[in-house]
């Protein structure tokens, strides 16, 4: 274990471009703020914030849920870059701060523009709305999307506390057993919430109750599988810099490949889902159901409503499919990249159709990549913070042989 290189040093260069990049992100915010904050309940600037903050938010929570599933399912290969997923949940903190204030700023701001709903006159003489009106409260949006961020909170930092208390301690087989049931057990109680959450509840709050007279019963898991796979691509991308850094010694094509194995996967399950819940609206042709789609497909998001079938499905079908590509560190860089960027898009058109923003044309600045700079930097600096404080390696985890001699 001597010649391991245990703590992770922040480059400086490393410094400089996650400074650069949060300060990016503020300048934007100041000038979109400047631009657009003022004018028509500011509708295009909170759009922007709103788009960018969600889809950070469950980006980097996705990392607590692949450890949790992967500690659920007696997965030892995680081992040698758990600490990488550690890092990256951590970020759910700062960032389900700025996205906690920002929901709060939509809902006690009455911006109704966003929330039809959060308008009473409306709800009022809207039978579908006042149908809602217990769901679509500020009452429950507000306690649910505390208890959504708090308890994301909570059990991720639970679960990095269990990971780090053995670090200092070798167990013997029967304390060994019991570590193993303990995370279990906290991993199990994380699911369960992450069930409820995205999953179910929450993006329906947060994103469908955009477009408040629509519903589809598979938005949820559309959501989560959008974020789950840009999240499996963040993972690799740090995998991959720590490596080429001389740091994660225990990684190798083995686990690079099953990291691509995850991105094909669930690009194939986002597929499914994106066709499913368009196929079945598209054939029943009720008018209700197709007026979400409408906007997406013969107005002037038509463009990128496609543009995320090429890069979410096409990219990842041709290019990951071959074995080697998904065991090659430049190729699988690149569609982690582009992964991230294409369910960035995902979340764009799922946000700004709804409140009829420049409905001639698609609203895409340099405002919104300013803003998604911004969580970028955030996500390298909270992640750089984490990794530093502790050992990169869980060395007396009772799985760590299992992830050194793994083959897939």
């Amino acid at each position: 274990m001597s010649s391991i290189k245990e703590h992770f040093e922040t480059p400086g260069r490393y410094k400089q471009w996650s400074l650069g990049l949060m300060t990016v992100g503020v300048i934007s915010l100041i000038i979109g703020y400047i631009m657009y904050g003022t004018h028509d309940q500011g509708t295009r600037f909170w759009a922007a914030l709103l788009q960018n903050s969600v889809y950070f938010l469950l980006l980097v929570n996705a990392a607590m849920f692949f450890f949790c599933a992967v500690t659920l399912a007696m997965g030892g290969f995680v081992l040698a870059f758990r600490r990488v997923t550690e890092a990256i949940s951590a970020c759910v903190i700062p960032i389900g701060i700025i996205t906690f204030v920002i929901l709060l700023c939509l809902v006690f701001g009455g911006k109704t523009t966003i929330y039809e709903w959060l308008d009473r006159d409306v709800v009022a003489h809207d039978e579908i709305l006042k149908g809602k009106s217990g769901f679509l409260s500020r009452g429950f949006f507000i306690t649910w999307t505390t208890l959504t961020i708090g308890l994301w909170t909570l059990l991720g930092y639970k679960m990095r506390q269990l990971s780090r208390s053995i670090d200092n301690t070798p167990l013997n087989i029967e304390d060994g057993k019991k570590y193993i049931f303990k995370n279990t057990v906290w991993g199990a109680l994380y699911i369960v919430w992450f069930a409820l959450t995205v999953t179910s509840v929450t993006p329906w709050l947060w994103l469908m109750s955009i477009d408040a007279h629509w519903f589809s019963t598979m938005y949820s898991w559309y959501t989560f599988a959008s974020t789950f796979v840009a999240g499996v691509a963040l993972i690799t991308i740090f995998v991959i810099y720590l490596k080429n850094q001389g740091y994660l010694e225990y990684v190798n094509q083995e686990h690079l490949h099953d990291l691509g194995k995850f991105q094909f996967a669930f690009s194939i399950f986002w597929c499914y889902l994106w066709f499913d819940q368009f196929m079945l609206i598209w054939y029943a042709n009720i008018s209700e159901e197709t007026i979400y789609f409408k906007p997406r497909l013969d107005g002037a998001y038509a463009g990128i409503f496609y543009l995320n079938f090429i890069i979410n499905f096409i990219c990842p079908l041709l290019i990951l499919m071959k074995r080697g590509s998904k065991r090659n560190w430049g190729t699988v860089t690149f569609m982690s990249v582009l992964l991230i960027f294409g369910h960035w898009l995902d979340f764009f058109q799922m946000v700004f159709p709804g409140p009829h923003i420049s409905p001639d044309h698609v609203p895409l600045n340099l405002f919104d990549f300013g803003i998604a700079l911004g969580f970028v930097g955030l996500i390298m600096w909270q992640t750089a913070r984490v990794l530093g404080k502790f050992p990169m390696l869980a060395k007396n985890h009772p799985f760590l042989k299992e992830s050194i001699i793994h083959h897939t």
